[in-house]
C-alpha cells in the first residue's frame, strides 16, 4: 500500500476468466534487471523481477497490509488474494507485463508492476508497499525500475488511476520529474505521463540517489551504539584492540563487546552473541576470523544491526574461496539491510565532538579537523592517520574500505557533498569500482570542496580488490581526474603537501606570487621552481637580507600581499644567528592574520614541515584551524604545493559551460543506420567508406569529396568530375600513414599528372584500387577521435596528427558527454595547440569549426553507444574551416553502462 511517498496501486485486480501468462518462461527475466539498491533512510533492499516462487511472499505482505492501505491498491476490502488472481500477480512474462518485488531478507515488502494496453506503447502502472516500509522511498525506486524495463521493451507511457482521497500519490509521479497530465472522474484520478527520462526526471534521481547513499555512510559515522563482536582480553588480538581503541576515544555513544567465553572485557559487561544485547545495535565491528563471520552475519541480521565494519582478514586476499565467502556474505548483508566496510578494512572513524568514534585499529583518534579521507588499504591507513597528526592537519572523518566489497569511495564523495563538517576530500585509490559514477560525482563536489587523490596501482591491482574493480588505463584516468577537476598527486607525501594549503590557506585569485625571504638563493630556488610549474612570478624575489629583524621581515610580507600584482605569497626563512626563529613567526602570524589578508600563503620556515607551532592559528581545542601557515623543507614542495592548488582554483573558476547539441543532427537516422549495419552475431565490424560517410553526415560531419578508382582512366575521370587539384591515396591505410607520404600524391593539378600518380601508387602498393579525393585546403593535420573504455565510458580525443604526436601521447581527452567548454578546452590542450593559434605569426586555423566538430562526434557516440571507436584522420585546420580528409569507424555491440537507468549499487556477482 503507497503511503505518502509512495506511488498509487492503479488497477483493479484481475477478474477469474483470465489465464496465466504462458507465452514466456516466467523464471526468465532479464538478469540486468535485478539490483541493490539504498533506500531514502539509507537502509537497503533487493530487487528483482517476480518469479511464481514469490507467490507465498505476496500472500504474507497481503496479510500484513492495513484495510486503509488495501482499499488505496484495489478500491475495495480484497481481504484475501484469490488462487487464480495469485497466480497471475506472480507469474509474468517479464516483457509485457512486467513485475519487480523489492526483498528485504526473505520478506516481500514492496511490489510494482505494469500491464501493456492492447499491445500498444502505454501500460497500466500499479504498486504495493508494506504498511511497515512505507516512507523509505520504495515507490520511486520500483517506479525507475519499471521505467527502464519498460523503455527496453517498447512501453513509452504509464497510466495510473487513483482514489483522489489518495491525492498525496500523485505527487510521486509529479516529484519524480515527470509530465503528468490528470482527470478526474467520479472520484478516481486518471493520471498519464511518458516514461522517457527528461532532465528534470534524471536529475530528481540524482538527487534521491545522493541523499540514500549519504545516508547510509551517515548511519555507517554516527552510531548511537557499537557492538564489537569478537572483543578479546588477549591484547595480542585484533577484537581487543579494536574494542580498546573505542573506550579510548571516548565514543560518545554505548559500546557492548561481545565475547561468548567471558563474562567482561576491560571490565565492561560482556555478551555472548548480539542477539544477546538488550537495546539496539546501530554498528557491528567484526573482529572474528573468517570461518566465523558467516554466523555473526546472521545474528546480526536477525539483531537488526544498521551497518557493519568487518577488520577480519582471510577473504578476498586469500583466494577464490576467500572471494566467493566475501561475494555471498555482502550480497547477504544487502538483502537484509545493511552496509558493509571491508572485508580485511582498517575500519572508520569521525572526530565529532559529539560522537568521537574510533571504530579502526589505529591507536589514537586523530585531531579534529575539516577534512575527510577515505584510502582502500587498511595498512597504511594507520600510516595515513600518523602522517594527518604529525603535520597538523586535522580529520572530520576517515574510512578505510580494505577490500571494497561495498562501501566505496563514491559512497564518501556522495555523503561529503553535504556534510557540513567537511572541506576537504583526500582519497588514496588502488582501483576504481564504477569509474564514470566516479567522474560524475567528483565533478559535482569539486564545485564546491577540493578533491586530492593518489592513485596508485597503475600497473597492476591487489586480488581482494580485483573482483570489484574496471580495469582502467592511465590516459582514462588522467582524463577522469581532470574533466572532474581532481587533484592528481603522485604519493602520499604530496597528498599532504597539498592538502595543508587547501586545508588552511585560501584560494588564489590567480597564477602570480609573490616571493618575500632572507636568502637569495633559496628565493631564487623557489621562482625557477614557479615558472617551471606554470607560476608567474609577479616581482623577482624579494631578499631582505640575513641581517633583517622581524619587523622589517613582516613589512616585506605585508608589501608583498598588498600588491594587486600578487595573487599568493612564497616566505623562505633561514635563521639567522642573533635572533630566535619565533620572534620572525610571530610576526609573520600577525601579518597574515590582518583582516583584509586573503591571500594564500605558503613557507619554507625553519625547514620545518608541516604546521609548525609558531606559525599554527589554535582552535579551543588546540587544534590548528584556517590561518595556519604550512611550512615545507624545501621551496620546491612548497611551489609544487601551492601550483596544484593555483591549477585547481583556475578549473573552479572556469565556466563549467552547457551541454551542446549542434544543430542539424538527424539522430533517429543515424540509430536506424546503425541497427542495419551492426552485425546480429554479437561481433565488431569495420564500416566501408560509403557507410561511414553515412553515419557521419547525419551528424553534419563531412568527409571530403573522393572516389575510389581501378584503372588509370577512371582515376582521370574521377578528378574531372570532382574538380582540380585533386590526391591520389593508396587504399592500403599503412601506406597512407606513412610519414614519407609514400602513399600519397598531394596538388594534382593535370590529367597527366593524375596519370601518372596513379601507375606510381600501383606500383608501390601492389593494389590497383585507389582513392581520388578533391584537396581541401592547406592546413594543419590533426586527428578527432573516440575510444570506448569498457569500464569508464566513451572519451573523445583530440591532438595534431604526425609521428612525432603520436610517439609523444600528445593527445588531449574528454568524456561523454561534452560541454562546450569542454570541447573548447579540449582543442587546446595537447602541447602542439598553439600551432593552430597561429604560432610564430601564423594565420591562426578556425577553433570555432574544429570545436564544433568535436561536439558533432561527441553527440554521435553519445547516442549510439554501439560506435566503439572512430578516427577523423586527418582533419586539416586552416582559416577556411576544418576538414576531413579521411575516417575509420568500428561498430560493436555497446558495452555496458554501470552509472545509467535506475539507481543500483555496484553488482555484487559470485564466480561461478
Amino acid at each position: 500500500m503507497p503511503g505518502p511517498d509512495e506511488p498509487p496501486g492503479p488497477d483493479e485486480p484481475p477478474g477469474p476468466d483470465e489465464p496465466p501468462e504462458t507465452r514466456r518462461d516466467p523464471f526468465d527475466y532479464p538478469r540486468a534487471w535485478e539490483a541493490d539498491v539504498v533506500l531514502s533512510d539509507g537502509g537497503t533492499v533487493h530487487v528483482r523481477p517476480i518469479v511464481p516462487s514469490d507467490a507465498a511472499g505476496l500472500v504474507a505482505l497481503h496479510g500484513r497490509l492495513s484495510e486503509r492501505s488495501r482499499y488505496f491498491r484495489y478500491f475495495g476490502a480484497y481481504p484475501r488474494i484469490p488462487a487464480r488472481d495469485l497466480e497471475r500477480f506472480s507469474t509474468v512474462d517479464h516483457h509485457d507485463r512486467v513485475a519487480f518485488v523489492a526483498l528485504l531478507g526473505d520478506d516481500v515488502v514492496a511490489v510494482g508492476r505494469y500491464e501493456r494496453l492492447d499491445g500498444g506503447p502505454s501500460a497500466e502502472v500499479a504498486f504495493l508497499v508494506d504498511d511497515g516500509h512505507q516512507g523509505r522511498g520504495l515507490g520511486s525506486i520500483l517506479l525507475e525500475h519499471l521505467a527502464a524495463a519498460a523503455s527496453e521493451c517498447g512501453v513509452r507511457r504509464f497510466v495510473a488511476e487513483v482514489l483522489s482521497e489518495n491525492a498525496a500519490m500523485v505527487r510521486v509521479f509529479r516529484d519524480a520529474g515527470y509530465q503528468v497530465s490528470r482527470a478526474i472522474e467520479e472520484g478516481v484520478l486518471h493520471l498519464e505521463f511518458d516514461i522517457d527520462p527528461t532532465e528534470e526526471s534524471l536529475a530528481v534521481a540524482r538527487a534521491r540517489e545522493q541523499a540514500a547513499e549519504a545516508r547510509s555512510v551517515h548511519n555507517l559515522l554516527h552510531p548511537a551504539s557499537v557492538a564489537v563482536i569478537g572483543a578479546s582480553a588477549d591484547p595480542a588480538k585484533v577484537g581487543h584492540v579494536a574494542f580498546a581503541n573505542l573506550l579510548v576515544a571516548d565514543f560518545a555513544g554505548t559500546v557492548y563487546p561481545v565475547n561468548p567465553e567471558h563474562r567482561s572485557v576491560r571490565g565492561v559487561r560482556a555478551y555472548p552473541s548480539v542477539l544477546d544485547i538488550p537495546d539496539p545495535v546501530d554498528l557491528a565491528l567484526v573482529a572474528v576470523p573468517a570461518e566465523a563471520v558467516e554466523p555473526v552475519l546472521d545474528a546480526c541480521f536477525a539483531k537488526g544491526v544498521k551497518t557493519l565494519v568487518i577488520v577480519s582478514g582471510g577473504f578476498a586476499e586469500s583466494g577464490p574461496l576467500g572471494l566467493h565467502a566475501e561475494l555471498r556474505l555482502v550480497g547477504e548483508a544487502r538483502a537484509h539491510g545493511m552496509r558493509v566496510v571491508g572485508p580485511n578494512a582498517l575500519g572508520v572513524l569521525n572526530t565529532a565532538p559529539d560522537v568521537r568514534l574510533n571504530a579502526t585499529l589505529a591507536p589514537r583518534l586523530p585531531k579534529r579537523g575539516r577534512t575527510g579521507f577515505f584510502c582502500q588499504s587498511g595498512a597504511l591507513g594507520t600510516a595515513i592517520l600518523a602522517d594527518a597528526g604529525a603535520r597538523g592537519l586535522g580529520v572530520s572523518t576517515f574510512v578505510s574500505a580494505g577490500n571494497r566489497a561495498d562501501v566505496s569511495g563514491n559512497d564518501l564523495l556522495q555523503f561529503w557533498e553535504t556534510d557540513p563538517e567537511t572541506d576537504l576530500v583526500l582519497l588514496y585509490l588502488e582501483s576504481f569500482g564504477n569509474p564514470r559514477k566516479f567522474a560524475r560525482l567528483a565533478r559535482r563536489l569539486a564545485r564546491s570542496k577540493p578533491i586530492v587523490a593518489v592513485k596508485s596501482g597503475r600497473h597492476a591491482v591487489r586480488p581482494q580488490l580485483a573482483a570489484t574493480s574496471a580495469e582502467v588505463d592511465e590516459a582514462s584516468v588522467q582524463a577522469l581526474f581532470e574533466q572532474a577537476g581532481v587533484v592528481r598527486v603522485e604519493s602520499l607525501a604530496q597528498l599532504f603537501d597539498t592538502a595543508l594549503v587547501f586545508a588552511h590557506q585560501p584560494l588564489p585569485a590567480g597564477p602570480r606570487i609573490g616571493i618575500v625571504g632572507n636568502s637569495s638563493a633559496i628565493g631564487l630556488l623557489a621562482a625557477d621552481t614557479a615558472r617551471a610549474e606554470g607560476l608567474r612570478p609577479a616581482f623577482e624575489p624579494v631578499d631582505v637580507g640575513p641581517q633583517a629583524g622581524p619587523d622589517e621581515f613582516a613589512a616585506a610580507v605585508r608589501e608583498a600581499l598588498d600588491s594587486t600584482d600578487t595573487d599568493a605569497l612564497i616566505v623562505v626563512f633561514a635563521p639567522p644567528v642573533a635572533i630566535p626563529g619565533t620572534a620572525y613567526a610571530r610576526a609573520l602570524r600577525e601579518v597574515v592574520q590582518e583582516p583584509e589578508q586573503t591571500k594564500p600563503i605558503v613557507s619554507t620556515f625553519l625547514a620545518a614541515e608541516g604546521i609548525p607551532d609558531e606559525l599554527a592559528v589554535l582552535s579551543e581545542d588546540g587544534v590548528a584551524v584556517r590561518g595556519s601557515i604550512p611550512s615545507y623543507p624545501s621551496p620546491e614542495r612548497a611551489v609544487n604545493a601551492l601550483a596544484r592548488v593555483v591549477r585547481y582554483a583556475a578549473w573552479r573558476r572556469r565556466p563549467q559551460g552547457t551541454l551542446v547539441r549542434p544543430a542539424g543532427l538527424h539522430v533517429e537516422q543515424a540509430q536506424e543506420l546503425v541497427r542495419e549495419l551492426l552485425p546480429g552475431d554479437g561481433t565488431a565490424t569495420l564500416l566501408s567508406d560509403d557507410d561511414v560517410v553515412r553515419l557521419l553526415g547525419c551528424y553534419g560531419v563531412d568527409v571530403v569529396s573522393f572516389r575510389v578508382v581501378s584503372s588509370v582512366d577512371d582515376a582521370a575521370a574521377a578528378a574531372a568530375e570532382l574538380g582540380y587539384p585533386v590526391t591520389l591515396k593508396a587504399f592500403d591505410e599503412r601506406l597512407r600513414g606513412r610519414p614519407d607520404l609514400a602513399g600519397v600524391r598531394l596538388d594534382l593539378t593535370s590529367e597527366d599528372s593524375v596519370r601518372v600518380a596513379y601507375r606510381n601508387l600501383c606500383a608501390v602498393s601492389g593494389d590497383d584500387d585507389v582513392y581520388v579525393q578533391r584537396m581541401a585546403p592547406k592546413g594543419l593535420s590533426c586527428v578527432i577521435g573516440l575510444q570506448d573504455d569498457p569500464s569508464f565510458g566513451t572519451l573523445v580525443s583530440f591532438g595534431l596528427s604526425g609521428l612525432v604526436s603520436t610517439l609523444l601521447g600528445d593527445r588531449a581527452y574528454r568524456a561523454v558527454p561534452l560541454t562546450d567548454v569542454d570541447a573548447a578546452t579540449l582543442i587546446r590542450e595537447p602541447r602542439t595547440s598553439p600551432l593552430l593559434t597561429g604560432y610564430r605569426g601564423d594565420e591562426p586555423a578556425d577553433l570555432a569549426a574544429l570545436q564544433d566538430m568535436v561536439l558533432r562526434v561527441a553527440a554521435l557516440a553519445e547516442d549510439n553507444p554501439e560506435v566503439r571507436s572512430l578516427a577523423l584522420d586527418p582533419i586539416l585546420a586552416s582559416p577556411e574551416g576544418a576538414f576531413v580528409a579521411n575516417a575509420r569507424m568500428v561498430l560493436g555491440p555497446p558495452p555496458t553502462r554501470p552509472d545509467t537507468g535506475p539507481r543500483r549499487l555496484r553488482p555484487i556477482t559470485p564466480p561461478e
